[in-house]
């Protein structure tokens, strides 16, 4: 906080605190001559019932000054007032960095055993399992569902389809270090419009689709010069490219004509990014052990 807004807020408070205590005063002093025994507001309701005009007591208006005492001690003792720390020295950052720090101590005392563990026999292990579970929830969640079987846009992670790879290692090193998928827009390099129709139509012929024969030939020929040096020539993918495989039934934005020439067109940008900073070496291990326990059994 800038020095001039502080002391905007230490002017502020400070003519609010003023101005409580001499509301308190003004409206609890005796007026001149006293109020008049029984003088009423004129107000009446349901025939008989009246609202007389008296001072509140004095132990509730002590009350209303006591709230003032407290709040001029917290502001001694605590941050609030302007940029004054506060005699204590607290502030919840420290708080929070000491909290987080006791949490991170009684984590590593529980987990700390499966640090030098292949992530394999963690992925065996109810506890680690368990503890990686709600890692998952917390954090990965959000994108690949609380299933982990993804969305549009978002890999399914229990089918053993890997567009990085699905070994141990290769998972922790994409949830530590995160990936980024980029496919450029390719629209200039294959052609016009029907060609860039003619590959999206082979690409369905690798997944299995029936398609115009024809067309498709004519997409190959293109995907053969243009799209093989990161799908192969045989359209099943580079893991080291995150090149996906386009010969399984896995399709990550979907297998319909529009949805692949949508990609050919403006390219598709996937970004997952790294928990490792995030979540630390212990908690990133566990959550890729439960990941890896997800795929498929080898």
């Amino acid at each position: 906080m800038s020095a001039s807004w502080s002391w905007f807020l230490i002017a502020l408070i400070v003519l609010n605190l003023a101005g409580c205590v001499w509301l308190l005063w003004y409206t609890s002093r005796k007026r001149g001559g006293g109020l008049p025994t029984g003088e009423t507001t004129g107000h009446v309701w349901d025939g008989d019932i009246t609202e007389y005009n008296k001072p509140l007591p004095r132990w509730w208006i002590n009350l209303f000054y006591l709230t003032i005492a407290f709040t001029i001690g917290y502001f001694v003792l605590y941050p609030g007032f302007g940029n004054v720390e506060g005699h204590l020295g607290w502030s919840q950052v420290a708080q929070h960095d000491a909290e987080k720090a006791a949490a991170d101590r009684a984590f590593a005392e529980r987990y700390s055993h499966f640090a030098d563990k292949p992530l394999a026999e963690v992925a065996a292990a109810p506890e680690a399992l368990a503890a990686g579970r709600n890692l998952f929830a917390n954090h990965c969640a959000q994108c690949h569902g609380s299933d982990a079987r993804g969305a549009r846009g978002f890999p399914n992670l229990t089918d053993g389809h890997w567009q990085w790879g699905g070994d141990a290692d290769t998972i922790l090193a994409t949830i530590r270090d995160g990936r980024i998928a980029g496919m450029p827009a390719l629209a200039p390099a294959v052609g016009d419009d029907t060609t860039i129709t003619a590959v999206a139509t082979y690409v369905q012929k690798l997944g299995g689709l029936p398609v115009d024969s024809g067309l498709a030939a004519v997409g190959k020929a293109k995907f053969d010069v243009v799209c093989a040096a990161c799908h192969t020539i045989t359209g099943t993918g580079n893991p080291l490219l995150g090149a996906p495989n386009l010969t399984d039934d896995d399709w990550l934005y979907g297998n319909d004509l529009a949805t692949i020439r949508a990609g050919i067109l403006g390219g598709r940008h996937g970004q997952m990014p790294a928990f490792g900073p995030i979540l630390g070496p212990d908690r990133t291990r566990l959550v890729a052990a439960y990941v890896y326990s997800l795929g498929p059994a080898d």
